[in-house]
């Protein structure tokens, strides 16, 4: 799928990454096609899903959610335990995102909160309380290098 974009998909996308705001007419005069072709271009991307949706970067320590917690998780080896940890982790508002992973641990989850505090709910009500969790380790982000950057291809 990827063979299919052009210089110019790639530069559209790009400076989408960077701004999802951008007018059109702007986005045409920087990848130098009309504002016509542009969006059938963005409409194209967007359609064979090389584009799945424009949201604004809220500013979390802005809005109460300053703390960003990484949580290994370990599981126990039962048919169930996977699919009933990944359905939990997904109705999390707190988990902003969820990997399974390779290695010493089954799952890595990014957690944001709002303080310690917030983070010590989390880890009563929801993951202490989990079937099939057998073991936490947990990882307080005391700095962010490099956050939600944009994709370089």
């Amino acid at each position: 799928m990827e063979n299919c974009l052009d210089k110019t998909d790639r530069q559209i996308l790009r400076l989408l990454q960077n701004n999802g705001r951008i007018h059109n007419t702007d986005l045409a005069d920087k990848v130098r096609v009309s504002p016509a072709t542009c969006h059938r271009r963005v409409q194209r991307l967007f359609d064979e899903g090389y584009i799945s949706s424009v949201q604004a970067r809220v500013d979390a320590s802005r809005v109460g959610l300053g703390m960003v917690v990484l949580v290994g998780v370990v599981l126990e080896r039962t048919p169930q335990s996977f699919p009933t940890f990944e359905a939990a982790m997904a109705a999390q508002p707190a988990v902003l995102d969820c990997y399974l992973v390779a290695g010493d641990f089954d799952y890595f989850l990014k957690v944001r909160v709002a303080d310690v505090e917030g983070f010590d709910r989390f880890h009563t009500d929801v993951l202490s309380v989990l079937p099939h969790v057998r073991q936490t380790r947990t990882f307080f982000v005391l700095r962010a290098v490099a956050d939600a950057r944009e994709y370089a291809f």
